[in-house]
């Protein structure tokens, strides 16, 4: 079985790891250099485009913001799982909403503003604060303005007119910003043959609009439902096939879907060690026309990202129950460099190997993440 995999970062190596039991070959399109590379040797060129297409059973994606006309080509093979227009619906948050209200799924209130017509209309029909996000290439909390009070929607505004003006294919979703009590995801996989499965809610923190910490959940049996469903309702709309994952904000017991993202997801990186298929060996799998692995917890687990630091204490790589993956990335501030994801026999035993790694990490670069782990696991 041969995969090409649009982008060439550290999903696609991820990917390329977890699939070699099954003798795949892993490739990768560099949509920056337009080459086809090893994900594992990114160093290593072996082609174009159109060869790696020719090379490919199957073609798919580790994110959502691939040129429309690579999408078209790959399409056309006949090959590319997921679909070109759901990964176009991931990396566009109208196309993103406009699914969502067609499958009457709850979200935050939202108007698409495309004119200062459209900006002054939401801030009368929405009440502050108000959180406006880029349509298109928004992430990691990029692309975002924070409207709380009236006085300064001008010099909002001023900003967002000159960042659309930038791209006649740009624009900006307002969104009722929502009281929620946390920020959970749901990872999960759906099939060639329309089988589905997936992986137990995952409870986020964000450090700077950064994923730092996601911990799987063992005991939200109707909160899971609740998601479940809507993964469920979403997938055969779009007739996925692949992974998806699907943020929320958590409301009370009711969940209100924040963002999707047709891919695997950094929130579901805790599945290599905490199940016993995980995300990336079922994203190919489910391309791949092969059976899906298990999605239950198999111990309880959580990740920490490793943001822009190349180096951690050795002794942490001697600890029971704890695994660091590194991405072979240029260290820079802030970067996504690796994660460290954690186990324990139960929730106590992993809260107290949490909070023995936070007492290790550098506090220059670590330091509310070491506070969320300390407040949270003590």
């Amino acid at each position: 079985m041969n995969v090409l995999v649009l982008g060439a970062g550290q999903l696609a190596r991820m990917m390329a790891l977890s699939i070699k039991p099954f003798n795949a070959n892993v490739l990768a399109y560099d949509v920056t250099t337009k080459r086809v590379v090893n994900p594992l040797a990114p160093e290593q060129t072996i082609g174009d485009l159109e060869s790696g297409i020719e090379f490919a059973d199957v073609i798919t994606a580790e994110f959502e913001h691939v040129a429309h006309d690579v999408l078209a080509q790959c399409e056309a093979s006949g090959k590319l799982k997921p679909s070109a227009d759901a990964i176009k619906i991931g990396g566009d948050r109208r196309l993103e909403k406009a699914l969502l209200t067609q499958c009457d799924v709850t979200n935050a209130p939202h108007f698409i503003i495309k004119n200062e017509q459209d900006f002054k209309q939401a801030i009368n029909q929405l009440s502050l604060p108000i959180i406006l996000k880029s349509a298109l290439e928004g992430y990691d909390g990029k692309g975002q303005w924070r409207l709380k009070s009236a006085e300064h929607a001008d010099a909002i505004w001023q900003d967002i007119e000159r960042f659309i003006s930038s791209n006649p294919n740009q624009g900006v979703i307002a969104e009722q910003m929502i009281p929620f009590s946390r920020e959970v995801s749901l990872v999960g996989a759906r099939s060639v043959s329309g089988e589905v499965k997936t992986y137990p809610l995952t409870e986020n923190h964000h450090t700077d609009g950064v994923l730092s910490v996601s911990t799987a959940l063992c005991d939200n049996e109707g909160l899971q439902q609740q998601a479940s469903e809507v993964f469920a309702r979403l997938t055969q709309s779009m007739n996925y096939v692949g992974v998806l994952a699907i943020e929320f904000f958590q409301v009370g017991d009711t969940l209100l879907v924040n963002e999707i993202a047709p891919r695997v997801h950094n929130s579901g990186h805790w599945t290599q060690q905490g199940s016993d298929c995980c995300q990336f060996a079922n994203h190919i799998r489910a391309v791949s026309g092969l059976p899906l692995g298990g999605t239950e917890l198999t111990r309880p687990t959580a990740m920490i990202n490793i943001l822009g630091e190349d180096n951690l204490p050795q002794v942490i790589l001697g600890m029971t129950g704890v695994n660091v993956h590194w991405y072979g990335k240029e260290k820079r501030a802030g970067r996504k460099m690796g994660h460290i994801n954690v186990s324990g026999h139960d929730t106590t035993q992993l809260n107290q190997r949490l909070i023995a790694i936070a007492a290790l990490l550098p506090e220059n670069t670590f330091s509310d993440i070491k506070q969320y782990i300390n407040e949270q696991c003590s």
